[in-house]
């Protein structure tokens, strides 16, 4: 059975921090978890003179964020009663270092804020923890502006998955948030097309084939581990794919695997990158 018991959500007070509340609130809700609500700080380092570096009094910086932190979402998690941490150091480290000593059970994470973790997050900060991170990663939608509430309700989820055995677990984990969020599931494979090959009624069969040989697979799979969900397989480059099924069924949330993000040069890794971007909707990496 699925247990999300504890989130921990970054706060770097951007607009997109102030934007992800609602979900962290619905997740909390649905799951009965508890909030720890953390900030961090870099120890930053400047030159008061030219080539005379100095530091900046690091307890002065933690006290600020500290007040700082105590007064943010004081009346949106005033019923969850948070737990609220400040450290100085380097945000994917401590983010990291806190879930594994804390027993986090989900991180979830604006992307590109405006604060320590500017616009960057997905490259650098997000990155980190997705390669990092033993707990599933929870990502808002990468795009401009609030993102739309609606998802919050988490109403249809899109599990992606390739053709391997690992994609087992995703399905798996997909269904069990399903079934203790009430939530609709359909599942989606994507490959490459023929589009670049010379066009002919060859092209098209063997394209129509290849998607249904790859569709009995993926529904076989889903019944050896006892999920049961429509199966789609899409044609095309991943991530805009995932994205426009994201679009056409319209899903609140994305799910995908991040063992392949381990995987040095990993060509899933960029994929899960690209989905997380490109998706109309957050996405939960697990």
């Amino acid at each position: 059975m699925l247990a999300i018991k504890h989130i921990l959500f970054p706060v770097d007070f951007s607009e997109r921090t102030c934007g992800a509340v609602p979900f962290v609130q619905a997740m909390a809700t649905r799951f009965g978890a508890k909030i720890t609500l953390m900030s961090v700080a870099p120890p930053y380092w400047y030159a008061a003179d030219p080539g005379v570096p100095m530091v900046v009094d690091v307890e002065e910086v933690r006290d600020q964020l500290k007040a700082r932190l105590e007064s943010a979402f004081t009346d949106e998690f005033a019923s969850f009663e948070p737990r609220r941490v400040v450290e100085i150091g380097d945000a994917a480290e401590e983010l990291v270092r806190f879930a594994h000593n804390e027993d986090v059970d989900l991180i979830m994470m604006p992307t590109h804020g405006y604060g320590p973790f500017r616009s960057l997050l997905l490259g650098s900060v997000t990155a980190k923890v997705l390669h990092d991170a033993r707990c599933p990663v929870w990502t808002a939608a990468h795009i401009e502006g609030a993102p739309p509430i609606e998802h919050a309700a988490c109403k249809n989820i899109l599990c992606a998955v390739d053709a391997t055995a690992k994609s087992e677990r995703v399905m798996s984990w997909a269904d069990e948030f399903v079934k203790a969020s009430g939530a609709n599931l359909r599942v989606v494979n994507v490959v490459q097309g023929v589009g670049a090959w010379p066009a002919s009624q060859l092209d098209r069969e063997f394209e129509e084939k290849l998607r249904a040989d790859v569709r009995v697979h993926i529904e076989g799979m889903l019944h050896s581990v006892g999920v049961v969900a429509p199966a789609c397989v899409a044609v095309g480059d991943v991530a805009p794919a995932v994205a426009e099924e994201a679009r056409q069924h319209a899903a609140d949330l994305v799910v995908i695997g991040r063992g392949s993000i381990h995987e040095t040069l990993g060509r899933l890794r960029t994929q899960a990158y690209g989905i997380i971007r490109q998706a109309p909707c957050p996405v939960i990496s697990v």
